[in-house]
């Protein structure tokens, strides 16, 4: 497996060309699990391209227009991806849940079929990761995973390109996940296995990842450890990433999880474990006071404000390798 091998931002390494797989031009983006090391390698190339010089594609997607599905509320995947299509010439169009009501008002495949005469590109937020399937499946444009049940790879991919702006490399580090094993971590899984990165996983008995992703990643090569230990997990770690405990629609678990999930806040004493080179990061909205102490999330190792503006730079650089 080919891993990345980043130099600094500079400008001597940002303008030489990148290739562009062409693989990506007009793809769906689901799940991390669909891209090759060699595309997450230019995702996250091309990000620092337009992060460092957002100026030489203000005009890459004029004409275009996305189309933003939203089932669940959001402020950064909203925000970011209506920006970027902005700052890069086009438009983002946002449809709430009451303007679209996926499979109940109208069929998700009337959904995706109608949408598809219109605009260049959808990106849906939604509760079922069978939804955004079924959007790609009848859609004749690209479909991007805002968020569904069983991944968030926007987020894991800025999360990548954090960690590695905070130390200077990604192949060989560690990330380690306390909590939930949720769709975020699912992503971060699928992610390790392209990027070099061990991957060390602390829940609740119960609350462990799919096990299918945890083989497939494994099975490609990645390092995913498993473990009820959170200080057993962070141990060394370069990271120490959490998020909530009770995502929404599991609002009828909220009781059962606090229990589980207590001896699991990043709190000092567990970033103390990790080590004082070790970040602390989270996807946001954080539970203050839940699954992270203020003292954590108001640290000096905190990169969570990093992450969140990077959803902005990944997602830029993903509407321009798919919409371009």
């Amino acid at each position: 497996m080919r891993h990345l091998n980043f130099v600094h931002r500079t400008e001597r390494a940002l303008f030489p060309p990148l290739p562009h797989p062409t693989t990506l031009a007009h793809r769906d983006l689901l799940s991390l699990h669909d891209l090759s090391p060699a595309e997450v390698d230019f995702l996250l190339k091309l990000t620092l391209r337009v992060k460092a010089h957002p100026g030489h594609c203000k005009r890459a997607l004029e004409g275009k227009t996305l189309a933003m599905l939203f089932e669940k509320p959001s402020l950064r995947t909203r925000l970011t991806f209506e920006v970027g299509m902005a700052e890069l010439g086009g438009r983002a169009v946002y449809l709430g849940p009451d303007e679209v009501g996926l499979g109940k008002r109208e069929s998700v495949q009337d959904v995706a079929r109608t949408l598809s005469r219109w605009v260049d590109g959808v990106m849906a937020r939604v509760f079922s990761h069978a939804s955004i399937r079924e959007l790609a499946e009848n859609a004749s444009v690209p479909v991007l995973n805002g968020l569904s049940d069983f991944e968030h790879p926007c987020q894991a991919l800025g999360d990548y390109l954090t960690l590695f702006e905070h130390k200077g490399h990604l192949a060989g580090s560690t990330l380690a996940w306390v909590g939930d094993g949720n769709n975020v971590a699912h992503s971060l899984i699928y992610g390790a296995a392209r990027l070099g990165v061990h991957m060390r996983v602390a829940t609740p008995p119960g609350y462990e990842p799919d096990p299918g992703v945890v083989a497939d990643a494994r099975r490609e090569g990645g390092d995913v450890q498993l473990t009820h230990d959170p200080a057993e997990a962070v141990a060394g770690a370069d990271a120490v990433y959490t998020d909530v405990w009770t995502s929404m629609g599991q609002e009828d678990q909220i009781e059962a999880r606090q229990r589980a999930f207590r001896a699991f806040q990043v709190n000092t004493e567990l970033m103390r474990r990790a080590g004082s080179q070790a970040l602390f990061m989270h996807c946001l909205p954080a539970h203050r006071g839940q699954e992270a102490t203020d003292q954590v999330i108001d640290a000096p190792y905190s990169v969570v404000y990093d992450q969140a503006e990077n959803r902005l730079h990944i997602q830029k650089a993903i509407l321009l390798a798919v919409l371009s």
